[in-house]
């Protein structure tokens, strides 16, 4: 759980605890929920979370004393995904596990941190006192929007909080998504169609529509993966079986090629 990680926009995650509960359609096919199935280290839903250990804690300062080194060889700091089996934001956490979690991200300057929430109205209240007008030098701050609606439901956030970086997953994409001239922007934009069993599928017009708000409102794209080889656009264009897609466009679950490119930019500033 804290560990290097096939997630091709960090290098880290970091679970402070697990589980969580489903709140929006992008939580159906949940791979988390998945996880704590197989696993059987928590109950999903409305069950108590559980707290990860304190030796698995001390990680992330192991981290930090490598942060120098690691940005020396990288060209840039190293990013930690918190929580990806669980929600930092989330009303079942006890307070002070919360306030646990933001002294250990005091105590790791070197290293940024990147917090995605299906719950971006609890962030005002959970945030530390001493957020500031400009958030914390190495926190991001992100939210989920699998589609328009959750986006339109969230978007307000992006003016009333501040963060250095602030980042919209849309992933699962399981709807259009448009960002209007008159939206509030994020700084980052994760983009990826749904994996797995009864997974929904992603149209390429959705990813193409996307990306060029991106373009036109100078938003940093990330194209994660198309999900499937049946959303690829590649496929039907090659006359290929999806049998044979992978050795062409490898690049995550059912590849991540855009138009024979890769589209993986990385906010202003900060390397790939």
């Amino acid at each position: 759980m804290a560990e290097t990680t096939q997630i091709e926009w960090t290098d880290r995650t970091f679970n402070p605890w697990t589980g969580c509960t489903k709140i929006s359609p992008g939580c159906d096919n949940c791979y988390a929920e998945g996880w704590s199935k197989r696993s059987g280290h928590v109950k999903w839903g409305n069950h108590p979370r559980k707290r990860t250990t304190e030796a698995y804690w001390k990680a992330p300062l192991a981290w930090q004393r490598d942060a120098e080194a690691f940005e020396l060889k990288n060209g840039r700091r190293q990013r930690v995904f918190c929580a990806s089996l669980a929600d930092v934001f989330d009303n079942k956490i006890d307070p002070a596990w919360r306030a646990d979690l933001f002294e250990l991200i005091r105590a790791t300057p070197g290293l940024d941190w990147q917090l995605l929430t299906k719950r971006p109205q609890n962030m005002a209240k959970m945030l530390p006192s001493d957020w500031g007008d400009k958030g914390w030098a190495n926190v991001w701050l992100g939210f989920t929007a699998e589609d328009q609606v959750r986006f339109d439901q969230r978007k307000r956030f992006l003016d009333e909080i501040p963060a250095v970086v602030w980042f919209v997953s849309y992933e699962p994409a399981i709807g259009s998504l448009r960002i209007a001239g008159i939206d509030p922007v994020p700084n980052w934009l994760i983009i990826g169609g749904e994996s797995g069993p009864n997974a929904r599928p992603l149209r390429p017009e959705w990813v193409h529509g996307i990306l060029e708000d991106c373009k036109t409102r100078s938003i940093a794209p990330f194209f994660k993966q198309w999900g499937q080889y049946e959303n690829n656009p590649l496929t039907g264009q090659l006359n290929l079986a999806k049998s044979d897609m992978k050795g062409i466009d490898p690049h995550g679950k059912g590849g991540g090629l855009v138009n024979g490119a890769i589209v993986r930019s990385f906010p202003e500033g900060d390397a790939a």
